[in-house]
Parts: structure tokens; C-alpha cells; sequence
């Protein structure tokens, strides 16, 4: 009996490499002169701990890691910590007064306190710094310490990522003929987050794209009821989730047979996206892979048309370092992941884009994303 295509996952998965992710934390923070960083975003939260809730703040010491959570949280924060190997206390606060408490005695005697300005409202700002004033500690905003750490993946979260990538694409195949049955936008994107549910996905990661005929001209457009209809172009911008960590991927289908200008604009797009993943490889600049994906479009003397960046990285985040785009100073290293997804946009004919997902290799890239470009799609036959 052939394998069931629903039940195609790999048996085990590299662990991820959580307990060493201190470490690297401790080295970014001396060099950015702190001796003390505390971590309010949840997502960095998460890297850097395994801890997976709604609230919470990590302390990063030289010597102590404290990861302070309300009464929801301390069975389960221990729990994971210890899942992970992760060396760090746990404090509870039953109170927001307490919890404040508990994360400024975590910070005793510090001189130098790094704080997320990502990720903290201006009143959270100004409570920290007004709190750590009265020790004499200075504070410091701080972007990209830990983000740019997470940039670079370990094995564990590239092959989650690998498989999130797969089940978008096996899910995408399995369901693209609806496109010509008529199915409204919302239908289709419904159908297709079901068929990556009953692959293992925990759900979407972010809202599903699905556009069609003239709302494809609009590159972030929400489903809606709007049926999808023979001659439509269709851009279907979608991820599934693994673990927490996710996929992104377009592709763009013709129902029936592309007209002249439609076989023109999915040419040049695939031979733009073709001219991006080229250009991906370690030392290279994301805005270098920018110039190289629109290059192509401006070269066929439709450059207006795409009106956004080429690509950036994806991991916990659906955007992440890290970036495509013609202002980016990143430079790729092994270990990134990055997409490429040029496109082109114009009412009321529609749009065009084209995206993969790119491992950073020591000798260039691999696409993670491997769903044929040209998709199939006849219209089904019309009854009465």
C-alpha cells in the first residue's frame, strides 16, 4: 500500500540548541558594554529560554539568568527551562507591582541595564528607566542584540522551518484545483489552512493571501467573497507553523490558459525571483539580492510596478532579520533564512509574485521551498 501523503512528516526532529543560546547572549551584551540585558519581547523571550506563554521577562546576568512570570506561568516556565536544559531561576509575582519588584532585584547592583526599545511601550520605558535610576543604574535602548542572534538558525529550527515549508506546499498542491471551481477567495483560503492543519501545522503563520483577478493588484489583499473565476491571476501567499517557527511561500496560478500580457508578467517575475535566489550566498548584502530580483523588472521597463522590498527572514517571526530591501545594510551569513518574492501589481489586471525561502549555505543557498512554479489550473466544466 502506497504511504499516506497526510502522514509524510519525519519521525524525529534535531533538538533545538536552546541551553547554549545564553552564551551568545552574554558575548553580544559585553560588547554592546552591558552587564545586564532584561528581555521583554516574547518572541526573544522564547529563543532564549523555550519558554512559550503570554507574559514574561527574562533578566540576563553574567552569572544568572531570571525568568520572572506571574502565577499562570512558574509551573510551566520551570518545566520548559528544564525541557531545555536552560540554566535560570524562576521568580513569581502574583502581582504587577510584585513582578516589577522581583525583575529589579534580579537587576541588584547593575550599572549598565540593556532594555528592549522594540518591544516596551514609551510608559514601560520610562517606568524601567525612572526605577533604575534611583539604584544609579544607567539604562540603555537596545535594538537587534537579540534578534540578530536569532538570525542565525541552528539545526533544530531550520529543519522545523524545512518542515513547515514542506507541508505548505503539499497542502498547496493537494488543494489547487479548487482554484477552478469556482471557490470565492475566503473558501479557498479556508480550504488550504485545513490542508495544512491535517499535515501538522499548528495553524497559519500569518493571515493567508489569496487574491484574485483585479484584487491581485493589491499585494496584501484580505480574502473575500469574491469568486475566483476563469482567466483570474491568483496570488496565494500563505506559511504553515512548526513548533512555533514558520514558512512563507507565493505562488501565482492562472485559472485556464494565461493571456499574452499574463505569460509576460509570470515570466519576467519567475526569471526575477530566478535572478535573486542567485544572488543569495554569504558576504552579500540583502540589498545586493534586492538589486538583483528588480534589475530583471526594471530591465523590461516596468520597475513602478514593484512597490516593495524583495525579501526578508522568518523564523519565530514572519519578518525578521534578516531584510531584502534597497536600504538594508544586512549582510548573510550561513545560518540565515531569507525569502526572495518579487512581484508586479497593476489594476485592474492583477499581480504577479513569486516566493521562496532560502537557507544561507556556506557555498550559496538551498531553497526550502520547492512547489513547482507553474501550477496547473483548468477551469472545471460548467453544468446546467
Amino acid at each position: 500500500m502506497p504511504a499516506d501523503p497526510l502522514d509524510d512528516r519525519p519521525a524525529t526532529m534535531p533538538p533545538l540548541e536552546v541551553a547554549a543560546r545564553v552564551t551568545k547572549v552574554r558575548t553580544a551584551m559585553v560588547g554592546a558594554g552591558l552587564d545586564a540585558l532584561v528581555v521583554s519581547d516574547l518572541v526573544n523571550l522564547r529563543w532564549l529560554t523555550g519558554f512559550v506563554g503570554t507574559a514574561g521577562t527574562a533578566v540576563v546576568r553574567a552569572d544568572e539568568l531570571v525568568v520572572v512570570v506571574d502565577g499562570r506561568y512558574a509551573e510551566q516556565a520551570a518545566q520548559q527551562l528544564a525541557d531545555h536544559g536552560v540554566p535560570a531561576r524562576v521568580a513569581e509575582g502574583r502581582t504587577r507591582a510584585r513582578l516589577r519588584e522581583l525583575g529589579l532585584d534580579a537587576l541588584g547592583g547593575a550599572s549598565r541595564v540593556g532594555l528592549e526599545a522594540d518591544a516596551l511601550t514609551w510608559a514601560e520605558a520610562r517606568s524601567w528607566c525612572d526605577d533604575l535610576a534611583a539604584s544609579a543604574a544607567e539604562t540603555v535602548p537596545v535594538t537587534g542584540l537579540v534578534g540578530g542572534l536569532r538570525a542565525v538558525k541552528d539545526g533544530g529550527e531550520i529543519a522545523r522551518v524545512a518542515e513547515a515549508c514542506r507541508i505548505a506546499g503539499a497542502a498547496l498542491e493537494a488543494v489547487v484545483p479548487l482554484l477552478g471551481a469556482e471557490i470565492t477567495e475566503a473558501e479557498f483560503a479556508a480550504e488550504l489552512e485545513y490542508a495544512m492543519r491535517r499535515r501538522g501545522s499548528q495553524g497559519p503563520s500569518f493571515d493567508t493571501i489569496v487574491a484574485a483577478g483585479p484584487n491581485a493588484a493589491l499585494p496584501h489583499h484580505r480574502p473575500g467573497d469574491r469568486r475566483i473565476v476563469e482567466g483570474d491571476l491568483v496570488i496565494v501567499d500563505f506559511g504553515a507553523t512548526v513548533d512555533g517557527y514558520r514558512s512563507d511561500m507565493t505562488r501565482t496560478v492562472v485559472v485556464g490558459e494565461p493571456t499574452a500580457e499574463q505569460r509576460l508578467w509570470l515570466d519576467l517575475v519567475e526569471a526575477a525571483n530566478a535572478a535573486g535566489v542567485a544572488a543569495v550566498r554569504p558576504g552579500v548584502r540583502g540589498a545586493e539580492v534586492d538589486a538583483a530580483a528588480r534589475a530583471v523588472i526594471d530591465g523590461a521597463g516596468l520597475g513602478e510596478l514593484f512597490v516593495h522590498g524583495t525579501g526578508h527572514g522568518v523564523g519565530l517571526r514572519i519578518h525578521e532579520a534578516p531584510w531584502a530591501l534597497s536600504t538594508s545594510s544586512d549582510v548573510l551569513v550561513a545560518g540565515n533564512l531569507i525569502t526572495v518574492e518579487p512581484g508586479v501589481y497593476r489594476f485592474p489586471l492583477g499581480g504577479v509574485r513569486v516566493e521562496d525561502l532560502l537557507l544561507v549555505c556556506d557555498d550559496g543557498c538551498r531553497p526550502l521551498t520547492t512547489t513547482p512554479k507553474d501550477l496547473p489550473c483548468p477551469p472545471s466544466p460548467r453544468t446546467t
